[in-house]
């Protein structure tokens, strides 16, 4: 009667789903050996079962040594019949080596400074080999990936197949992990449970993809390599799919939560404003408004991304759609990466608001300007960089936030901005053309307006690659343009020389004043106080300076029509989308420009990178072609864009699937 007391009283706790615990629960993982498994980022039994084999050797096929050719990669295996460590420069170097024979010939494999590879092998071993063959006589492959070959009841997890090949890290071999998994996986996939049952998931349209738990066991052992594609595929489609849902989701709870403030203005203000520009707004940035005033007069806060390639216009967009709220009676905050940026804007606000009496504030690290003096209360703009951010700043009735270049800030920056008020509208813009791939993932819960064309009435932009064995002619080039009236961008990649192959402006900036005497040259960097940078660009601007020798600083902020030159030097230190958006700093005028890629790369990938940039100033297809060479982490940051890693989406390929995820996401029942 006790126990059944006690029992009643004390109900029995569920066990602990087997995925969920930690590695160390499965036999033959102790805390050694679970430690070493952590820095793969397996910690759990479902982290273990999502370790991505990072290739597969079909290991039906082998060749035999003789039949090896160089250059080309392939799997042998043979017997060690010699080995050995040497040592050089009084053992400052070293490398050890091991000779193969499998009856047809020997084979040489060389790791260089590795002699603890010795405690791997003994003479006699049978050693499965993959690599490249690097000599034929003798027959050479450097740093191969090897395993012995053991014997017992497992062996046929590692021969005879399609074997997985998984990233490690030192203290765990291939061997060990595969085995690991192969034991694990009948006790953990019955676990597995579909993420959204109701769901048929095909892909594409019409084939069946398997299950998840099929999936799992196919991603590490298939018996043909086109089923590890159809898992990785699968499990592409979970992730993607699992993103679709958080980011629609989120816009669901935003949308249920906030109710829209009314700022789709009277024309008051727009209407003086577009009369008083003196160009006629484009048809494209003509629509983009009308979704705006859309967005503002709707039920919920606008939450809008702008693209728009180098000079497409849109800050005057910005400015007509600041202006439907300040009609509204609400105030507007613009966020820029920058001080050079912010003070642009300033400059640009407040030469087309002054004349309607709207008050327009700079607030940034540096400087702040006091309030324009206007009615009491009257709605304005105030235009800064990260200083918004601070807790002393605070913006009443405010209905607006704009945020330039919004790839420079981080997620958690913008929302500290937005909370500055009650659900205002939110505009980001970006000249940095964004991927679709990327834009369906890192902004999928903003709407999205594109500006595709740039304005009339600009001059000719032309991009040329060059070595540096051309820089004479290059300057002469250079000096034909200043002597016509124009300036010039002089771009380095560093501040400072930090090795004999980049260079940096300040070393370079008395070279640069006397190639193109009797002109004058300034140097921009971001080391100098903000009031000497200041004074520089207005000096270039007033064309008191022909030349200005920068770094990537000018990248973005910098609006001089006049400029049409530009110098970048070791170009090929430089992302593409990076460098269009310098080359953006330029074709900003009616004269013709032209943008010269000074590249010190000996490498074809290098040359090929640049190019794309000769060959092309269409933003978006520069930015695709960033993404595939570099990859979405490089080109926007993982951390900025607060995007979960993925395992096995790609953000670089997987289009199509991302697409359809999205279709899957809405279809799933609210």
């Amino acid at each position: 009667m006790a126990s059944q007391l006690t029992t009643s009283t004390h109900p029995r706790r569920e066990p602990v789903r087997l995925l969920q615990q930690p590695v160390i629960s499965l036999k033959g993982v102790g805390p050694e050996r679970a430690a070493l498994l952590s820095r793969l980022d397996i910690r759990t039994v479902a982290d273990l079962l999502l370790h991505r084999p990072r290739r597969y050797e079909d290991r039906r096929h082998f060749r035999s040594i003789a039949q090896l050719e160089l250059h080309q990669s392939a799997l042998v295996r043979g017997t060690i019949v010699a080995m050995g460590t040497k040592y050089f420069r009084q053992r400052a170097r070293s490398i050890f080596e091991i000779v193969l024979e499998d009856g047809t010939g020997r084979l040489h494999c060389n790791w260089w400074n590795l002699p603890f590879m010795e405690n791997y092998f003994q003479r006699g071993d049978q050693v499965v080999v993959f690599g490249k063959l690097k000599n034929l006589r003798p027959r050479t492959i450097d740093h191969p990936e090897t395993e012995v070959i053991e014997g017992g009841e497992e062996e046929f997890v590692h021969f005879n197949r399609v074997t997985p090949v998984y990233p490690l890290t030192e203290g765990v071999t291939q061997r060990w992990l595969r085995g690991l998994i192969w034991r694990t996986l009948p006790q953990a996939l019955p676990e597995v449970a579909e993420p959204h049952p109701g769901l048929v998931l095909e892909f594409p349209p019409g084939r069946r993809l398997p299950s998840r738990a099929e999936a799992i066991r196919l991603l590490h052992f298939p018996n043909e390599p086109a089923q590890a594609e159809m898992a990785v595929r699968r499990l592409a489609l979970d992730e993607f799919l699992d993103l679709q849902v958080l980011i629609q989701t989120r816009r669901r709870n935003f949308e249920s939560k906030a109710k829209a403030l009314p700022c789709g203005g009277n024309n008051r203000l727009i209407k003086p404003f577009l009369a008083q520009l003196g160009f006629k707004l484009t048809n494209d940035q003509a629509q983009v408004l009308r979704e705006m005033r859309a967005d503002l007069s709707g039920a919920h806060p606008m939450r809008r991304l702008l693209q728009g390639d180098v000079g497409a216009g849109k800050t005057v967009v910005a400015a007509c759609c600041a202006l439907m709220v300040l009609e509204s009676g609400y105030h507007v905050a613009l966020m820029a990466p920058t001080e050079i940026l912010a003070e642009q804007h300033y400059r640009n606000f407040s030469r087309w608001l002054a004349p309607q009496g709207i008050p327009v504030e700079l607030r940034t690290g540096s400087f702040k300007t006091t309030r324009p003096q206007g009615p009491e209360g009257a709605p304005g703009i105030t235009i800064g960089t990260h200083a918004l951010l601070t807790e002393g700043f605070e913006l009443p009735r405010l209905g607006l936030v704009v945020i330039d270049e919004q790839h420079k800030f981080g997620v958690g920056q913008r929302e500290q901005l937005l909370r500055k008020g009650v659900y205002p509208h939110l505009l980001v813009m970006t000249a940095t053309p964004i991927p679709r791939t990327l834009g369906l993932t890192l902004y999928g819960d903003l709407d999205v307006s594109i500006i595709p064309g740039l304005p009339p009435g600009r001059g000719r932009l032309s991009t040329f690659v060059r070595t540096p064995e051309h820089l004479p002619k290059v300057w002469d080039f250079v000096r034909s343009k200043l002597k016509e009236g124009r300036q010039a961008y002089i771009v380095y990649p560093r501040v400072e020389e930090s090795d004999q192959l980049t260079k940096a402006v300040k070393k370079e900036f008395d070279t640069v004043q006397k190639e193109i005497q009797p002109h004058r040259a300034a140097l921009l960097h971001g080391q100098m106080k903000a009031a000497d940078k200041d004074q520089v660009m207005a000096d270039f601007r007033a064309n008191r300076v022909q030349a200005l020798v920068a770094t990537s600083l000018i990248e973005v902020g910098v609006d001089v029509p006049n400029a049409t030159m530009m110098l970048i030097d070791n170009a090929n230190s430089f992302g593409l989308a990076q460098l269009h958006q310098l080359r953006g700093r330029i074709g900003r005028g009616a004269h013709d420009s032209h943008c010269i890629l000074v590249s010190r790369a000996v490498t074809p990938e290098s040359r090929e990178r640049l190019k794309i940039l000769a060959e092309s100033n269409d933003g978006f297809k520069i930015a695709e072609a960033d993404m595939q060479l570099r990859g979405p982490g490089e080109l926007l940051g993982q951390q900025q864009s607060g995007m979960p890693p993925l395992k096995f989406g790609n953000l670089v390929t997987d289009a199509p699937l991302i697409h359809h995820a999205r279709e899957l996401a809405r279809s799933i029942p609210k």
